[in-house]
């Protein structure tokens, strides 16, 4: 069992960065592949970034790309989202969810993922 504990949301001006934090429990972090995901009020829930569980392999989605990256401290368990100029529509509720696979392949769909945290907000403004 993994519990997922997020951190580091808020409110922040458009062109501003923020960086979420998610740490881990359980002495297996390292062997999980570890995504993001958002959503927005009245939409569904979207894969942001993930990382594989060696940290060699990464995939964003076509909206972030360029903005955000995503990186992992397997001594820390934590995995990190760090987002650089920020627009209105990344205002959402992000969730980190653990994948329990050695796949070198980064998971997109929410199935694929095993676990997930309860979601910090952010909150972008004009």
């Amino acid at each position: 069992q993994v519990q997922l504990v997020e951190s580091g949301g808020g409110l922040v001006q458009a062109g501003g960065s923020l960086r979420l934090s998610c740490a881990a429990s359980g002495r297996t972090f390292s062997s999980y592949n570890m995504g993001w995901f958002r959503q927005a009020p009245g939409k569904e829930r979207e894969f942001v970034a993930g990382i594989t569980w060696t940290g060699g392999t990464t995939s964003f989605a076509d909206s972030v790309k360029g903005r955000f990256s995503i990186s992992r401290d397997n001594a820390k368990n934590t995995v990190y989202l760090q987002m650089n100029s920020l627009k209105l529509e990344d205002t959402a509720v992000y969730y980190c969810a653990a994948a329990r696979t050695y796949s070198t392949v980064v998971g997109k769909r929410q199935y694929e993922y095993d676990y997930w945290g309860q979601g910090t907000q952010v909150t972008v403004s004009s």
